[in-house]
């Protein structure tokens, strides 16, 4: 069950990691959690288990921001863009509003984002993941999970990504 701002619903938070290169899903998850935060661990683990090795970098929206997660791809040696709040249309970045701590992961991560402006990595989420999961709903027409039950779901969503991903390697061969 999520909760949501209408009520409690049966529902899931599907992830996928995509490469920027050819939108190709190299990481999925999908949780009964309506919280982000603690999926980018599990994400990144996937890209090393499919790929072999860490990203160079990865962009996440502000739903993934928090100290583990900056301090995970710190340690992890992983070039970070995570929004630390939404982006407003026609704001130069995604940072929160409210200050955070001075010298904090968080602070760090706001500085970074707000002295690239338009030209910061960060905006290439937006046609790099966000465009795949549009893919997925409009070209595809993947609406809702027509299984239920976690294990059944997480396998009805591995092969969503399956399928998303043999018609990208069909069209580029």
């Amino acid at each position: 069950m999520l909760k949501t701002k209408d009520g409690y619903i049966q529902g899931y938070n599907a992830q996928a990691a995509v490469d920027g290169a050819h939108q190709i899903i190299v990481a999925q998850t999908l949780t009964s959690s309506s919280s982000d935060q603690a999926q980018l661990a599990p994400l990144l683990d996937g890209i090393r288990a499919n790929l072999g090795t860490n990203p160079d970098e990865v962009s996440a929206d502000a739903g993934y921001c928090s100290d583990t997660n900056l301090r995970t791809i710190k340690r992890r040696r992983i070039e970070g863009y995570i929004a630390t709040g939404r982006q407003k249309h026609g704001t130069k970045s995604a940072t929160a509003k409210k200050a955070s701590r001075p010298g904090s992961l968080i602070a760090r991560m706001s500085t970074k984002l707000k002295r690239a402006g338009y030209r910061s990595r960060y905006r290439l989420r937006k046609q790099i993941v966000e465009a795949v999961f549009g893919q997925i709903k409009q070209a595809r027409g993947f609406r809702q999970f027509l299984l239920r039950g976690i294990e059944k779901v997480s396998a009805e969503w591995a092969l969503i990504c399956t399928a998303h991903n043999l018609v990208k390697l069909a069209r580029a061969a």
